[in-house]
């Protein structure tokens, strides 16, 4: 199952929830554990493609979503991260922070903090094999008041307690390395790294990360 998450993007949030009860897992957990191998058994010959994406001119594009709260046990909210080359997904994460937020905004300014950091380290690693960037790399999220923080230095209400090292953002946006953008949740690849979803939802998502068979 571990050996999974590494291709499969659809089932990150999944064996990562499960993964917090691997030393004493209950009934349930072995439920889902059952559930999540049936769902692997009906869709063993799907497999990530990729072509070219005339919506997307760039690279590569990102996406970022966060479940505020998601975790009952200890109320932290769930990151996601997808970047797409083309119609697929290379690169994905989906993980608890490390710290509670307050509102549904520090907690998507967070995800969006990480998966900022992806950008940056695939720009790096891009630009050693030879790629020139001529222009920023886009990040969608489905937070307005999320991309208005990573905006405007004067947006910061009630985040001013965050640490500093979440303003990070802010400095490569305004450099130029970064151009943060809205999407609607209805067209976010990321948000199946955030929760639990219906199968009709699963499978638009499944889509949307480039998973065919």
């Amino acid at each position: 199952m571990y050996l999974a998450v590494a291709t499969r993007p659809d089932i990150s949030y999944a064996v990562g929830v499960l993964a917090r009860f691997s030393s004493n897992p209950g009934p349930s957990h072995w439920k889902a554990a059952k559930h999540l191998c049936r769902y692997l058994q009906g869709t063993k010959d799907m497999k990530l493609t990729y072509t070219s994406d005339p919506h997307a001119p760039e690279l590569f594009t990102t996406f970022s979503d966060a479940d505020h709260g998601g975790d009952e046990d200890n109320r932290r909210s769930t990151s996601g991260m997808v970047v797409k080359m083309g119609t697929g997904a290379i690169s994905w994460a989906s993980r608890l922070q490390t710290i509670v937020t307050l509102s549904t905004t520090e907690a998507e300014y967070i995800s969006a903090v990480q998966s900022g950091q992806e950008i940056i380290w695939l720009r790096n690693l891009l630009s050693e094999f030879g790629y020139e960037f001529t222009g920023p790399s886009t990040l969608y999220v489905d937070n307005q008041s999320a991309l208005a923080v990573a905006r405007n230095p004067e947006h910061h209400g009630r985040m001013k307690h965050l640490d500093l090292r979440h303003y990070w953002l802010r400095d490569v946006v305004e450099a130029g390395d970064i151009d943060i953008k809205y999407l609607p949740t209805k067209s976010m690849p990321a948000d199946i790294m955030t929760k639990a979803l219906g199968r009709l939802k699963v499978v638009e998502m499944r889509g949307m990360l480039g998973l065919y068979d």
